[in-house]
């Protein structure tokens, strides 16, 4: 059986960091950075169980065997989304977003075989109304039949440990509801976003329900939502209880924030030194993407000038680059 390295990490009694995950962002590249600096855990991009499951089935009609349908399933997007390096994205874990139990049988099932992760997760907690309107996310978190159905699914389906990504409240039922009703269930960790679904992104996170959740649950409880700086994270640390945080939107462009909670001290780079990690960063994913790469990555390289002198003129250039050269002359130029 592979090792539960959440456990593994709790018996550190440090603050265990993950980076938490964000369509979009949280691509290999990125997450290659962030361990770099610190991260202890690197969850991949959402990935849609029903995608997964009619992959699978349309492989399963066809009579596929072999290395014929091992090859159908990598040609997959969704598994394309997946793929790692797995001497550079330790501990890795999937995460995995549907409505249906079924659904997340089949995604279950060829990630463990296929992609070999450190873990799964489910998500329970995006409040993307395309995502809650298919009974996904925060619309499956409200249904708590369909919800313990959907971890018991993928729990019969694989021998990784599961984690689960929850938030303060959706609808009519709150994160110590939602603990209470698969509190016997074999989960390894949590991650709690402070707001509701209402909240979205924005508002006051409720720390205490985070802290109340020991209640139901026993494993690894991170803390997530609105985590901007080391103060912050230190605050959330202290009001939650948790044993770590979940950083998402407020690594974006500082990665090295997760360095800075490990060594609980304020790292203030200059503007080269910035400039060298985006750069590192572009290098990695030109390697990794190429072109297309480069110019997903405009969103992240904006995020690198946030409050550097000049960004008004660098965020102009940035949004237009296709090129390695493209990323330095924007910089060069700016001034």
């Amino acid at each position: 059986m592979p090792i539960n390295f959440w456990e593994k990490l709790q018996q550190r009694r440090q603050p265990i960091l993950a980076l938490a995950p964000l369509a979009g962002f949280t691509d290999s590249a990125f997450r290659q950075v962030c361990k770099k600096y610190g991260a202890d855990v690197l969850y991949s991009e959402m990935a849609s169980a029903a995608a997964l499951f009619y992959t699978l089935g349309r492989i399963d009609n066809n009579g596929a065997k072999g290395q014929g349908a091992a090859n159908k399933i990598f040609k997959n997007s969704t598994i394309k989304l997946l793929k790692f390096d797995r001497a550079k994205e330790k501990y890795y874990v999937v995460q995995l977003f549907g409505a249906e139990p079924q659904h997340f049988a089949a995604a279950a099932k060829i990630i463990t075989e296929k992609i070999k992760p450190d873990g799964i997760d489910i998500n329970f907690g995006c409040p993307v109304p395309k995502v809650v309107k298919q009974g996904a996310g925060c619309g499956l978190m409200k249904d708590l039949k369909r919800a313990r159905a959907a971890i018991e699914a993928v729990l019969a389906n694989t021998d990784l440990p599961i984690s689960i990504k929850i938030r303060a409240k959706s609808g009519e039922i709150n994160a110590l509801e939602f603990l209470k009703n698969i509190s016997d269930l074999p989960v390894s960790a949590i991650m709690i976003h402070g707001r509701t679904h209402a909240q979205g992104f924005a508002g006051e996170p409720d720390w205490k329900i985070i802290k109340d959740a020991r209640k139901y649950f026993k494993g690894v409880v991170l803390a997530n939502g609105g985590i901007n700086d080391l103060n912050g994270a230190k605050r959330v640390l202290k009001a939650s209880g948790a044993d770590g945080l979940g950083l998402a939107r407020g690594i974006l462009g500082r990665p090295w924030l997760f360095k800075e909670i490990k060594k609980d001290r304020i790292i203030d780079l200059k503007p080269k030194a910035i400039f060298k990690i985006a750069l590192d960063h572009a290098t990695l994913v030109s390697k990794l993407k190429g072109k297309i790469g480069l110019i997903e990555l405009r969103k992240h390289l904006v995020w690198y000038v946030v409050g550097l002198p000049g960004a008004a003129k660098i965020r102009e250039r940035l949004v237009k680059v296709v090129n390695l050269k493209d990323i330095k002359d924007a910089w060069s130029k700016a001034g």
